[in-house]
């Protein structure tokens, strides 16, 4: 569906965006590829790799309504990955977090919407379920206005949708680096927050592959939730360096001990997948009806029991030590 597409991605230089492309670049054959970002240095060393003739580089920050609008002037389909998401820094600098994640978002659609986009799917994060941190609250609202979207089109034929997923393992922001970092510099200890902390891992290229799909999959106003692993988070610091121990230091400011991707709260709208979770918008939109228990692919999925939470802590699927090994290895 992209061969011949134009394909714009926001925070395209980043661990997702520079998969992405490389992803697009080897299995389709779009028209122009845009990656729009606002580090400079970042996209010089990123066109160095990336240099096809359908690669177009746009500096550019979402927080720009003029600059985006621009940049989307012909484009197919937008992914949104552009964010703040350090979740410390965000407590610190809330302002700057909501001038990127929220107004950033509704620029993206204003764009989207004005240049009559086709689809757009915004990255989210387990945090903007039941968010007890700024970060989440931002994201939860940048989720709540791409839905809304689907709303407020009119007679455009743009649709929105949201796919939300955990840690991503092969990340700068994971803990997987930084652990890695602290045991090639000759640490003596792992620093823990807290011993019973889990979370949801995948890897860049299955969150790559579960965009892609979730292209091919949405109606418009779905938020797309991946089946994918949970790990305690002592385990992986194990796993990584298994010679040395662990020191507990407390949780960060807006840290969780577990994550959610499908809260209970939403149980009532939350449908089951082979591989994934569909969450279905709380608002009726009014110029359609949609069945999201059936999609485009022609995959069925059937409603979840009343009461229903996904969570890193209740998951069913577990990593081993040695299974985290090989996807980081991988990564």
């Amino acid at each position: 569906m992209f061969d011949g597409k134009t394909i714009l991605i926001t925070g395209g230089t980043g661990s997702f965006g520079k998969k992405f492309v490389k992803t697009i670049l080897e299995r389709y054959s779009p028209k122009r590829v845009i990656v729009y970002s606002r580090d400079e240095l970042k996209q010089f060393e990123m066109a160095a790799e990336y240099n096809a003739s359908c690669m177009r580089y746009f500096i550019g920050d979402v927080r720009d309504a003029d600059r985006l609008n621009k940049a989307m002037d012909g484009v197919d389909f937008v992914v949104h990955a552009a964010a703040l998401k350090h979740v410390p820094i965000a407590e610190y600098n809330p302002m700057e977090c909501i001038k990127t994640n929220i107004n950033g978002a509704q620029n993206v659609i204003d764009a989207a919407l004005t240049n009559s986009v086709e689809k757009v799917v915004a990255l989210s994060t387990d945090k903007a379920a039941n968010p007890i941190n700024l970060y989440g609250a931002t994201k939860l609202a940048s989720d709540k206005l791409f839905v809304a979207a689907n709303n407020i089109k009119g007679s455009k034929k743009t649709s929105f949708s949201v796919v939300r997923y955990g840690n991503v393992v092969g990340s700068r922001g994971s803990v997987v680096p930084f652990f890695k970092k602290l045991v090639d510099d000759g640490a003596k200890e792992i620093p823990i927050t807290d011993a019973r902390m889990t979370r949801f891992w995948i890897t860049l290229e299955e969150g790559v592959e579960f965009v892609l799909s979730s292209f091919k999959r949405m109606q418009g106003g779905e938020i797309f939730v991946p089946k994918i692993p949970s790990m305690r988070v002592v385990d992986l610091a194990l796993a990584l360096a298994p010679n040395l121990p662990t020191k507990i230091i407390g949780i960060r400011p807006g840290e969780k001990l577990h994550e959610i991707m499908c809260p209970a709260d939403d149980s009532h709208r939350t449908i089951e997948f082979n591989d994934h979770f569909v969450i279905e918008p709380t608002i009726k939109f009014t110029d359609t009806e949609l069945d999201y228990r059936t999609n485009p692919l022609g995959e069925s999925g059937k409603r979840v029991e009343e009461g229903f939470e996904y969570s890193s802590e209740k998951n069913d699927w577990w990593l081993g030590n040695d299974e985290m090994l090989k996807l980081i290895e991988g990564a």
